[in-house]
């Protein structure tokens, strides 16, 4: 059985979502992130993790988001088969991995960027990636014109990974996310998803 390491509210919901999808059972275990006994399981500290049955500690969201749509092909979450639907699943995985994700990295943790406990100086730190920030929402925002889904005209596993990172933008101030219609409205829409509610439901988050 498949079991997923979680932390609410973090790019873990992904896959959380995707098992729910999946329909076929599997273990939670919510963890702390930088604590000792996780670090145990997991060496890099971040989630999501996973195991399947006696496999190795997996990790990387895009990974294991692949890994799940191959391990169920009925699912129909992966590509459709050719070579240009692969590329562009692999093309949104990757921006969200390496452009989307980060933009958020001095916002969550301006600890890392500034060894001092200084209020001042992580107040700047935070407020520093908002261009970057924007940048990403905006290039969202024109891809989703006209669109429902990340990739083509279905689900893939690329469409809970945007959901779980635009969720990201109600926190960031003078910036609502309804003021990026295409974005605002796959976000409500996959909110309305019963598999969405229940991960959210699971993982306590709204």
């Amino acid at each position: 059985m498949i079991k997923l390491f979680y932390a609410p509210g973090t790019c873990a919901l992904a896959p959380h979502i995707v098992l729910e999808w999946i329909g076929e059972p599997y273990e939670l275990e919510k963890v702390q992130l930088g604590s000792p006994e996780y670090l145990k399981i997991n060496p890099l500290g971040q989630v999501p993790a996973m195991i399947d049955g006696d496999s190795d500690v997996m990790n990387q969201p895009d990974a294991i988001l692949k890994y799940l749509a191959q391990k169920y092909p009925d699912a129909k979450l992966g590509s459709n088969g050719t070579l240009q639907d692969a590329y562009e699943l692999n093309r949104w995985l990757a921006f969200f991995t390496g452009d989307f994700h980060p933009a958020f990295y001095p916002y969550f943790r301006p600890n890392r960027y500034w060894i001092e406990e200084d209020e001042n100086a992580h107040k700047t730190i935070k407020e520093a990636p908002y261009k970057l920030i924007v940048r990403v929402f905006a290039h969202l925002n024109n891809h989703l014109e006209g669109k429902d889904y990340i990739v083509g005209d279905r689900l893939t596993v690329a469409d809970p990974y945007a959901f779980a990172m635009i969720r990201w933008g109600n926190y960031i101030p003078n910036k609502p996310l309804s003021d990026y219609a295409n974005v605002f409205r796959f976000y409500q829409q996959f909110k309305q998803d019963n598999a969405v509610q229940r991960a959210m439901s699971q993982q306590g988050i709204k």
